[in-house]
């Protein structure tokens, strides 16, 4: 049985989106900026904010509406439909004092399936500097488990593929990958 290893944040839900539009927005009306525009992640430059901002305003919304998220509708319907022929692994870039809400997430919507949930530690300045991973790839070697690897960041993909791992690409803005989610995740199948 092969093993599929997701990215959490905007592949099993759409972070980015429901933050930019329900907390960044709201209260940037001035902002003339559409989700579509946001062509990199994390988008401070776009924004023009720094990268410390961006990353509070990102983590306050995780810690207030995080819970509140939807999975994406078709990757859900995907897992109902062939989630049992597979293993599932999570993989997140999450601060690691919000790790417990993005865990408790994934096995709410996606625990049926998902029974390993890891985190590379996305950096705060509050957080403890000791971490055994610095990246996704770095992960992936010490765990040497995997057959096919799901994210939507470029340079995790690549790590993986440098691993000779099989890596599918959920489209969003920042990747300039097109096509259907439901298109993609036939190929799985």
């Amino acid at each position: 049985m092969k093993t599929i290893i997701w990215d959490v944040d905007d592949v099993l839900n759409d972070l980015m989106k429901e933050w930019f539009g329900k907390h960044w927005l709201p209260s940037h009306p001035d902002c003339a900026i559409r989700y579509e525009d946001l062509l990199e992640n994390p988008p401070y430059n776009i924004l023009h904010i720094t990268i410390d901002n961006y990353r509070k305003s990102l983590d306050k919304f995780r810690m207030t509406r995080g819970s509140e998220l939807l999975p994406v509708l078709e990757v859900h319907d995907w897992f109902k439909a062939h989630g049992s022929k597979f293993r599932h692994i999570a993989l997140t870039a999450v601060p690691l004092s919000l790790a417990h809400i993005s865990a408790a997430w994934v096995y709410k919507y996606f625990g049926l399936w998902i029974r390993s949930f890891n985190v590379v530690p996305s950096p705060r300045s509050t957080d403890p500097h000791f971490n055994y991973d610095q990246s996704k790839k770095e992960y992936l070697v010490w765990l040497k488990k995997g057959d096919i690897f799901i994210d939507d960041n470029l340079v995790n993909i690549a790590g993986a593929k440098d691993l000779g791992i099989e890596t599918v690409i959920i489209p969003r803005p920042w990747n300039k990958t097109c096509g259907s989610i439901y298109k993609i995740l036939q190929s799985l199948e």
